[in-house]
């Protein structure tokens, strides 16, 4: 299981350079002269027919990423869930307590940070959501960055509360950000959910009837007005931990899908949606609700939330530090969760889907400039918290 944990950890920390690298691209491309072949390469149409007019499927680029690539995403999340809690860290409830009640924190205040700021405002009110996610790629990243200064336990620990963190994200889509309901295509979905279940209950070990029933599920969420990546973690729960032979078919999907997801998915999720025109921006416009009460709610939300949180279990429900962490490096690690990118940007698409440019904008600038200062305060807390050789 430690094995298993640092392979997942290596790969989300490369990964993370890769996302950041692909996020800085699109910033820089987006205030050049290219800006005009950027727009079109996110907006480049993109069609599938079946049976003529039977099933069209057509939308720009920008929108084949956040529903199908993003689908695989979520997939992947929905392993390392189902993994975590029948055979990882949140496998009893004395080994999940402490980063279950942290992530809780992380997600209540920066909500009501969030929501103090724009509660005259309906409209901004619906990105409440945005500042309560964590990117585990870009933190981990960081703390791979600064080597022997951080205890393994504490990247295991970020690792849980982000695995949290998704699941807490994967709830609030399902019931808040979903638009108008076709029964027809729910049903047609919960048909394929139950085929799933019962290909699980069948003992059926091989992947590929999973994935092609998943994606036929895929269509059905996409059709029904749900958000269609939550196919994805529907899917993915329906796959075997062990074998008959004692081999485990969701840890061999998940190690085969890491390369991929952390290469080629949230790097291109991130070019796609990271593109923002710095044209017109002023003080005034960080000043807005909306971007501030990100920011504020990432970087102040996620600390105090994380932080408080885990240490009121500590006070008052006998938990404790993870090993070999002291307290500024706890509260170090806090603040990373503060960096939201991946999460907050496809939540934030959702929240103000068709409100226009200026929303976008908006959005784009209180998840970077939040998700930088807590990734910048972070580090400075653990550059300065001394060296560890438990790592």
């Amino acid at each position: 299981m430690i094995s298993s944990i640092r392979r997942f950890i290596a790969s989300e920390s490369a990964g993370g350079v890769v996302l950041a690298l692909a996020a800085a691209v699109a910033l820089i491309v987006s205030n050049s002269s290219l800006a005009p072949l950027y727009r079109q390469f996110v907006e480049l149409p993109g069609e599938v027919r079946i049976g003529g007019d039977w099933l069209v499927l057509a939308k720009p680029l920008l929108l084949w990423v956040n529903d199908l690539w993003m689908a695989v995403f979520f997939f992947l999340v929905g392993l390392e869930i189902k993994r975590e809690v029948l055979a990882g860290e949140l496998a009893s409830v004395k080994q999940a307590s402490l980063p279950v009640v942290a992530a809780v924190g992380g997600m209540l205040v920066p909500a009501l940070i969030y929501g103090a700021l724009n509660h005259a405002d309906p409209v901004a009110l619906r990105g409440w959501a945005i500042p309560t996610a964590t990117d585990i790629a870009f933190a981990l990243g960081i703390l791979m960055l600064l080597g022997p200064r951080v205890p393994a336990s504490l990247k295991i620990f970020l690792t849980a509360v982000a695995i949290i963190d998704d699941l807490g994200a994967i709830i609030v889509i399902a019931l808040f950000y979903t638009a108008q309901l076709s029964l027809p295509m729910l049903l047609a979905a919960g048909g394929g959910i139950v085929l799933l279940f019962l290909l699980n209950r069948a003992r059926v070990t091989y992947i590929g009837p999973y994935v092609l029933i998943g994606l036929v599920v895929w269509v059905c969420v996409l059709k029904s007005g749900v958000h269609a990546t939550l196919a994805g973690v529907v899917t993915a729960m329906a796959i075997p931990l062990r074998d008959q032979a004692g081999g485990s078919p969701l840890e061999t999907a998940e190690h085969a899908l890491h390369p991929w997801v952390a290469f080629a998915v949230l790097p291109m999720f991130a070019f796609a949606n990271a593109g923002v025109s710095l044209e017109g921006v002023s003080l005034a416009t960080l000043a807005q609700g909306i971007p501030l009460g990100i920011a504020l709610g990432l970087v102040l939300g996620k600390a105090v939330g994380v932080f408080g949180a885990a240490w009121l279990l500590m006070r008052f429900g006998g938990a404790s530090l993870p090993a070999g962490a002291g307290t500024r490096q706890f509260f170090g690690v806090c603040v990373l969760c503060g960096i939201g990118f991946t999460m907050s940007l496809f939540i934030g698409g959702l929240a103000f889907a068709g409100q226009g440019a200026a929303y976008e904008t908006q959005v784009k600038l209180g998840v970077l400039g939040g998700s930088l200062i807590a990734g910048l305060i972070g580090s400075a807390l653990l550059l300065g918290g001394g060296r560890t050789a438990t790592s």
